[in-house]
């Protein structure tokens, strides 16, 4: 989504668009969407396909992934009803999705809402079995260069209001200096608003080069950035090809989970005083966003770690009241300037004292005008 330019007719594969990637194709200025799989499969009522068409972005669907292979990234494409075309060629037919039909298909999918929850139940399970080690005793993963241990963390996904929790949390950031996670995106997050992050985890598959690279630069007074890739069990990694292109060095950390259960379950067992999670995924429509296998690692993962872990809106709200605000501060300073202009006024000793002041500060100013 990174590359997509205002205009571009986006074309996806991407089953229950979920509201993230639906707010982004909307702020990247998508004229279109062309998805391969179903908007909507009946899974759970998601929120992507509504978002797009209150943006008022066209959206055909179940194109098939075949069009993947017809049209290559930059072709110039144009739509057609249900129809796509790459110049005069039609490379693909789908559904044409309206208002009416897309709220149609939520409410069915949130009819069936019940039995994907029987899904979560038994994927969860089966997440535990497979999964124990790791959760219950950290085995796998990296040693880090960074001490966690007794120290506030804050774990940023790109995900739900991550912008606005970031600049809430700016005076929590400046004078707490908590260690800085970033999860795959979620790095190039924190680099936007002018942070360094301390460690990157994920597959590295959307965070950007340069981001990435600063575990080749030297962070003034601190460590440079630490690289942990997360693999599947079996130990494949996309992005390690990625990573050794770039020559950055890195750590890999096997896990079924998802990147940013990896980097709650890092922090936690590392000793971590306080996890503070920016942008990630707290109730059930955010954890069927995810996927079913997702949902499991995720609901377990918060679990685990719940005793340490803190949405960053509540860290901003309990932090707000403690810290003594700007404008606060200056009403303050405001009223007490008036109550002693008032005193002044009513009291004629004191409103001499202070004339003869400003009559003896005058001249002294002329006289220093005189000498220069």
């Amino acid at each position: 989504m990174s590359r997509l330019r205002p205009g571009d007719i986006a074309v996806i594969d991407h089953e229950d668009i979920d509201r993230v990637a639906a707010e982004g194709l909307v702020e990247s200025g998508a004229a279109a969407v062309v998805n391969a799989a179903a908007s909507i499969s009946g899974r759970y009522p998601n929120l992507g396909p509504l978002i797009l068409d209150e943006a008022q972005i066209p959206l055909i669907d179940q194109v098939g992934s075949i069009l993947l292979d017809k049209v290559k990234e930059g072709a110039p494409l144009r739509l057609d009803g249900d129809r796509v075309f790459a110049g005069d060629e039609l490379v693909g037919v789908g559904i044409r999705q309206s208002r009416v039909a897309i709220l149609h298909d939520m409410e069915a999918a949130r009819l069936n809402l019940d039995q994907h929850l029987e899904s979560f139940a038994r994927n969860t399970l089966d997440y535990m079995r497979d999964e124990r080690d790791l959760l219950f005793g950290g085995f796998g993963l990296p040693e880090l260069a960074h001490d966690l241990a007794g120290r506030p963390v804050l774990v940023v996904v790109r995900g739900y209001g991550y912008r606005e929790d970031l600049a809430a949390l700016r005076a929590y950031i400046h004078d707490v200096a908590p260690v800085l996670v970033g999860v795959d995106g979620g790095a190039d997050a924190l680099a936007n608003e002018g942070y360094h992050p301390d460690l990157i985890v994920g597959d590295m598959d959307s965070v950007s080069d340069a981001t990435l690279l600063l575990a080749r630069e030297p962070k003034r007074r601190h460590r440079p950035t630490e690289l942990v890739l997360h693999a599947y069990l079996d130990g494949r990694a996309p992005g390690r090809d990625r990573l050794d292109a770039l020559g950055v060095p890195f750590t890999v950390v096997r896990s079924s989970g998802t990147s940013e259960d990896v980097a709650f379950l890092l922090a936690h067992e590392k000793r971590a005083d306080l996890i503070v999670a920016v942008g990630t995924h707290g109730n059930l429509r955010e954890f069927l966003d995810k996927g079913r296998e997702g949902m499991s690692s995720t609901f377990l993962v918060r679990l685990r770690v719940g005793e340490i872990l803190m949405d960053a809106k509540g860290v901003s709200r309990i932090y707000g009241d403690r810290a003594i605000r700007k404008r606060d501060a200056a009403l303050l300073v405001g009223a007490a300037l008036f109550a002693m202009m008032v005193v002044v006024w009513v009291s004629p000793p004191l409103r001499l004292y202070v004339t003869q002041q400003f009559e003896q500060f005058r001249q002294w100013i002329f006289h220093l005008r005189e000498a220069l």
